[in-house]
């Protein structure tokens, strides 16, 4: 029998427009675990999801946001949004994960320190990268992993400046190719970032394809939240960080 919760309770906050966060969320679910959502805005839906409105989404308050939140006391939160952060730098994502913490009780986890953490766990120094985003964003998601100590070898890039909705609406075999693109033989992992990109469902075949570690923003945010929670078991299916154990 499958144990739906009882033994931590996971709190996310997702981007308003975002549809792929929360089912990766309960495909990457341990047992006994509960994911409890709360949506967040700060951003427009018609307009395409550019470094200005990403930018205002990091800055945004997210006081009702975690208000509502907290009311499931969850031991950790997830601040659902890559691009969020990855627009203002790294010093201003660990502030966001302190201030979170402070206000809530709950122990932390951004998207993009997630996705440094799962890189510095496997020991990855040198990444392809591939996303979803405006060149301007995948600019700054790369100056923010190098002030990390991550080289980007390659980027794979979409070809044209997709929307809020039109990231979430792309296949997985569309994101098969996006990150099959930023393989590099130098490159010792390939990184998927944006909660909203259904890369979970081909972490395992991409990795088979390229034969390296696949690292993906939502499947970072679970590491790390097992992690922080004391969940140290391996979740099979779901690439080789998950396929660790944590403690």
């Amino acid at each position: 029998m499958t144990n739906s919760r009882g033994r931590a309770r996971f709190g996310v906050l997702v981007p308003f427009t975002n549809t792929n966060l929360e089912p990766d969320m309960i495909l990457l679910r341990p047992d006994g675990v509960s994911m409890h959502f709360a949506r967040m805005g700060g951003y427009d839906q018609d307009k395409v999801p550019d470094a200005d409105q990403m930018h205002g989404l990091g800055a945004a308050d997210l006081d009702e946001s975690l208000h509502l939140l907290q009311g499931v006391r969850p031991d950790v939160i997830l601040y659902g949004c890559t691009s969020a952060t990855l627009t203002h730098g790294p010093a201003f994502d660990r502030g966001l994960a302190e201030r979170i913490k402070a206000t809530s009780g709950a122990q932390t986890v951004t998207a993009a320190g997630a996705l440094v953490h799962a890189l510095t766990t496997l020991g990855v120094g040198r990444i392809g990268f591939a996303s979803p985003y405006v060149p301007a964003i995948n600019d700054m998601a790369v100056e923010f992993l190098a002030q990390m100590g991550v080289e980007t070898l390659i980027r794979s890039e979409v070809d044209s400046d997709l929307d809020n909705y039109g990231q979430g609406e792309l296949d997985p075999q569309a994101v098969f190719d996006l990150g099959l693109a930023a393989n590099h033989p130098e490159a010792d992992a390939i990184v998927l970032s944006c909660t909203d990109m259904r890369s979970v469902e081909i972490i395992a075949h991409l990795e088979q394809a390229v034969g390296k570690p696949v690292i993906t923003s939502n499947q970072a945010m679970a590491f790390r939240a097992m992690q922080l929670a004391g969940i140290g078991e391996a979740l099979p299916g779901f690439g080789q960080l998950l396929e660790r154990e944590r403690l």
